[in-house]
């Protein structure tokens, strides 16, 4: 939340570059394994879209259940609240070709349409092929026909794909379920306090912990092409800012100045990132050129700048700042030029982020001392508050635009919720120990 990074003292003493990505490469853990989410639906669209998803025949020499393909699939359309996959034991048969489908049958048990599908062996015998097909029931036309390959180990990976296709197809927005999230979990209180920065599938399912530490971890924000994950680290005392790589393992600290370094936002390109420092005196947003490691100061101003997210077209950086007396949300072009503020209702906005077509920006909104997700359309200049909850926090769009993640608090401790941009559709994602906060959504798998 707005000047959560002024809650940590900045006077800790100067650690050069050098020995805090020493340090941070000492604290990095081998990946391990987390407890994971588990993903409640809470409301979800009335009239939402009646659908089946038959078992996939298996037909490959590689062991592997045949039917977790047609139950990922059925999982996820279910938890986007848009459809209301029928159960297995309703189905009347189990088609695996579009050939073998019985339309008449299907249509008396009323479904819209009908996902059917097999697993085979790919052509080199070493990988697997997914084939499926989206069929409509009422007309008998094949929506489309696919076939997917993937690894022996990629099943899971290879499902969300075939639910993107079917919600795209269904919905013309581009799934997000072959996606990830990105998370803090906080465990243990006092001395045993501590803090760990997980990857998970959208779905909530492999968490994978990335870094583990005892001085807290802020602000994960994925890169352009989800293989690096930014965020600020405490682990020398001092808040740094830190580029870690998912796949190498290696990690780099690219703002460690004194004072506040935080809020990292990459850009649409990858090449920079806005960051949030009181390297002069005063938190400002900058722009850190991750090649040449040149940072230009963005904003000037006596009030606090922070928390800077970038346009999907990269043109432009929302910001939070208090320059008009208390937190609200701005917007400056990517050079710093053409300061305008965005938020005019409420008493307080912050932490923006951005839809990828630039019409909505959700926000932390507060009022009265409740401290709520918002959405602002630009368009219709119109402010629509889409959470309940009294301290939600860390508001993170999907890369799809169809859902917002955020943080909030039931029953004394941190969880995560997601809610549909037009608040139709809400989810909680529960941990079963430990509290979790600062979510941040992944972008789509090209």
């Amino acid at each position: 939340m707005f000047f959560q990074e002024k809650l940590f003292s900045s006077s800790v003493m100067k650690v050069s570059r050098r020995s805090v990505a020493i340090l941070v490469v000492a604290m990095l853990l081998p990946v391990l394994a987390h407890a994971q989410l588990r993903i409640e639906i809470v409301d979800g669209v009335e009239g939402a879209l009646p659908i089946a998803v038959a078992p996939f025949a298996w037909e490959s020499d590689i062991p592997e259940s045949a039917t977790t393909v047609s139950e990922i699939v059925s999982a996820n359309l279910a938890r986007s609240g848009l459809f209301e996959p029928m159960d297995e034991s309703d189905m009347i048969d189990h088609p695996s070709h579009p050939r073998e489908v019985a339309f008449g049958s299907w249509r008396l048990l009323q479904v819209d349409n009908l996902v059917v599908g097999r697993v085979t062996d790919s052509a080199d015998g070493e990988n697997l092929e997914i084939e499926f097909h989206l069929l409509d029931v009422h007309t008998g036309r094949i929506l489309f026909s696919r076939s997917l390959p993937i690894g022996p180990g990629d099943l899971r990976f290879g499902a969300h794909r075939v639910s993107d296709a079917v919600y795209e197809e269904l919905t013309g927005t581009p799934g997000a379920f072959a996606t990830r999230i990105a998370y803090v979990v906080v465990t243990g209180e006092g001395d045993d306090e501590m803090f760990e920065l997980v990857v998970a599938d959208a779905d909530g399912h492999n968490p994978q912990t990335v870094v583990r530490n005892r001085q807290p971890i802020l602000s994960p924000a994925w890169s352009p092409d989800s293989t690096k994950l930014a965020y600020v680290s405490f682990a020398t005392g001092r808040s740094n800012v830190i580029v870690q790589d998912l796949y190498t393992g290696q990690n780099e600290v690219v703002a460690s100045s004194p004072g506040i370094n935080g809020a990292p936002a990459w850009s649409p390109d990858g090449t920079r990132l806005a960051v949030s420092l009181s390297r002069t005196g005063n938190l400002e947003v900058y722009s850190l050129d991750l090649e040449s490691d040149r940072l230009t100061q963005l904003t000037q101003h006596w009030a606090i700048d922070t928390e800077p997210a970038w346009s999907a077209d990269g043109r432009h950086i929302y910001f939070t700042s208090d320059r008009g007396g208390r937190a609200q949300i701005y917007r400056m072009d990517a050079n710093g030029d053409n300061v305008e503020r965005v938020s005019t209702e409420g008493r307080y906005n912050a932490r923006a982020s951005v839809d990828p077509q630039g019409r909505y920006v959700a926000m932390v909104h507060g009022e009265a001392g409740e401290f709520r997700i918002a959405v602002l359309d630009r368009e219709r200049d119109q402010l629509r508050v889409l959470s309940s909850g009294r301290l939600d926090e860390s508001p993170s769009f999907a890369p799809n635009g169809s859902m917002i993640l955020y943080a909030t608090r039931e029953e004394g401790r941190s969880v995560l919720a997601a809610v549909s941009a037009d608040g139709r559709v809400r989810q909680r994602l529960v941990l079963s120990e430990g509290d979790v906060r600062e979510p941040a959504w992944s972008p789509l798998v090209q």
